[in-house]
């Protein structure tokens, strides 16, 4: 059975992959975005669209300037920051990292699609291998590889924004019952770095909710993260309305947090959510440095960790 092929959309190289269960659609030039996941057997699309014809960032552009659809890979930050260590100290790392912008090399070996990219103001390699487990779940295994002779820090968080609907349940671990505000538009849940109850955060706004999706005229844009690191990782959303549901499983010991982008028309009007496993804590990779909350590669060394998405 033919899993992956290439095509072309929008003058860009594209390969989709399939099971007849499940689809994948990613673009290597456009950092590697996958613009499609598809259930076949519902149809349901579980991807934000684009607005219109597929564009090219340039590097360590703004990624205010993304239409808000598809699915990027965050790395080796997220908010600009500069790296705070020997020897690359002072280095300045762009808005939602590097690796969104540029272009990913891609080959395909029997049912694997490989892919990988240079670090371009830090000596790092990233790669990753998309299977599929089973036909109705979809694995990326990632390998950060440092070349250097000195340890290399990163935080990494997949970030896909998720099309919704007004309902929709999100379902995490029962141990978390904090979270960290890392952004809130108008300063609904206060400021960065302030802990507040999951999923109620407010005692005295008990119609604020963070366990299901609002409607796109709520107005509210957010991201935070649990606190603490995972018990165990998983993470599920599901639409009662239709039965359906997502779920992504990581290893909680190579990837220990959790955040979670939730958009409901408060920032440049778009709708969406992105439930983002992560390396590191609270976007900025100096300050999870600084926190001992950051991913590290060895001198010489490689780390490795996987992400599995599955029908429910």
């Amino acid at each position: 059975m033919l899993i992956w092929s290439q095509g072309k959309l929008d003058g860009y190289e594209v390969w989709t992959g399939s099971t007849g269960v499940m689809e994948l659609v990613m673009v290597p030039e456009l950092g590697s975005r996958v613009i499609s996941l598809r259930n076949c057997r519902t149809e349901r699309e579980w991807l934000t669209q684009p607005a219109g014809k597929l564009e090219a960032n340039e590097y360590a552009s703004s990624f205010g300037d993304r239409d808000g659809s598809g699915w990027d890979e965050m790395f080796p930050t997220i908010n600009t920051c500069r790296y705070p260590a020997f020897p690359w100290k002072g280095t300045e790392l762009p808005d939602h990292g590097e690796v969104w912008s540029i272009p990913w090399a891609v080959h395909c070996e029997q049912e694997q699609l490989h892919c990988s990219v240079q670090g371009i103001r830090m000596p790092y390699q990233l790669r990753k291998r998309y299977s599929f487990a089973r036909e109705d779940c979809l694995r990326i295994d990632y390998e950060v590889c440092n070349p250097s002779q000195f340890p290399f820090s990163f935080l990494w968080a997949a970030h896909p924004l998720f099309q919704i609907e007004e309902g929709m349940e999100m379902m995490v671990p029962e141990e978390l019952t904090e979270m960290i505000v890392s952004y809130s538009a108008q300063g609904r849940l206060g400021i960065t770095g302030d802990v507040l109850k999951w999923p109620q955060p407010l005692e005295e706004r008990v119609d604020i909710r963070l366990d299901r999706t609002c409607s796109r005229h709520e107005q509210s844009a957010e991201k935070y993260y649990f606190a603490g690191e995972l018990p165990e990782g998983k993470v599920s959303l599901y639409d009662p309305r239709t039965e359906e549901g997502i779920r992504l499983m990581f290893p909680p010991e190579k990837v220990p947090y959790l955040s979670v982008w939730a958009n409901y028309g408060g920032y440049q009007g778009q709708y969406h959510l992105a439930i983002e496993p992560a390396t590191g804590l609270l976007d900025d990779l100096s300050y999870a440095m600084g926190h001992q909350a950051a991913a590290e590669v060895p001198a010489g060394g490689t780390y490795t960790w996987y992400l599995e998405i599955c029908w429910i």
